[in-house]
């Protein structure tokens, strides 16, 4: 399973990387002008077509793709545009953040979803059950962006319980007691924009479980409800409960781009919006190519995973 997989991420990867190059030359911002800034309206058209051509701006799209592509394979990425250094300084100032936010983010999604989901299914039907399962429903329905403008609102700017963007306070240096604070607040809305799916998808599974035969079973010979529902329903929900979390990866790493931008979080989410507002071709293609490999090897580990924990599962044939 884990060889054809990766066999098919390999052309997966270049098409997506084809796919970003094709979309950016077809925007009708000008690359030209993000370079440039507020310093544009000082050059000359003559200028202008100069530094295009210097930049490599006056290239077709597909050309450009080969030479990064060539690049690529030699171990070298670029120079980014947005933030005038290279490209690989970019990645390795920014991906340590946003693997941070991105672990504690799935960590207390995947936390409180098993056990607020278990519950709920354990207890279908039931007040708790209700609750759950209506807030899941309304927390769902809220766009990521509101929840977090909201939570600014509330949280940072009225009540002052956590700092409202950054990493560290101003002109302060990165301390473990600071970041923990600032990072706290997206860590949480961060997982919570993941809680809703987790928690009804395994609530459904916990519930069906309870009219499987083998429950029926075990009641029939007078079994405790603890010892059904820890030994019996629950076990064999963990392997769709962790096929769900793979699935709900892609939006995770939107989640964390949002959230990422609206709390000024000095990670990859931000960089990405950046790349893409100033077509900045090295950094975007990278970035993009990081989230689609991201996303296909989490799944992979999510099914791979379930294979190991239930056998009765098949492993793509």
């Amino acid at each position: 399973m884990i060889g054809r997989r990766l066999a098919m991420a390999v052309p997966l990867v270049v098409v997506v990387s084809l796919t970003v190059f094709a979309l950016a030359a077809a925007s009708p911002f000008d690359p030209l002008d993000a370079y440039l800034g507020a310093h544009g309206d000082g050059f000359t058209e003559a200028q202008r077509a100069q530094l295009r051509s210097q930049l490599g701006l006056d290239r077709h799209w597909l050309g450009v793709w080969w030479s990064w592509f060539g690049d690529l394979w030699h171990g070298e990425l670029g120079e980014s545009r947005t933030y005038h250094q290279p490209v690989v300084e970019v990645l390795a100032e920014r991906l340590p953040w946003t693997l941070l936010l991105g672990l504690l983010g799935a960590v207390l999604a995947i936390v409180f979803a098993f056990a607020l989901g278990a519950w709920a299914g354990l207890r279908r039907g039931r007040t708790a059950d209700r609750i759950i399962s209506a807030t899941a429903v309304v927390l769902q329905s809220i766009p990521p962006f509101a929840l977090a403008l909201g939570a600014v609102v509330v949280f940072a700017s009225t009540l002052r319980w956590f700092p409202a963007s950054g990493l560290t306070d101003p002109g302060a240096g990165v301390e473990v007691a600071s970041t923990i604070r600032h990072i706290a607040l997206p860590a949480v809305l961060l997982g919570s924009t993941q809680l809703p799916w987790l928690v009804l998808g395994l609530r459904e599974t916990v519930a069906r479980g309870l009219d499987g035969d083998a429950v029926k079973g075990a009641r029939a010979r007078g079994l405790p409800s603890r010892v059904i529902a820890f030994r019996h329903v629950l076990p064999v929900s963990i392997a769709p409960f962790l096929t769900l979390c793979g699935a709900r990866l892609p939006e995770l790493v939107v989640g964390a781009t949002v959230i990422e931008t609206i709390f000024s979080w000095p990670g990859l989410g931000s960089a990405t919006v950046e790349a893409a507002r100033a077509l900045d071709f090295p950094l975007l293609a990278i970035l993009t190519v990081l989230i689609t490999a991201v996303v296909l090897l989490g799944n992979l580990a999510a099914d791979a995973a379930g294979v190991l924990i239930d056998p009765r599962i098949d492993a793509d044939g």
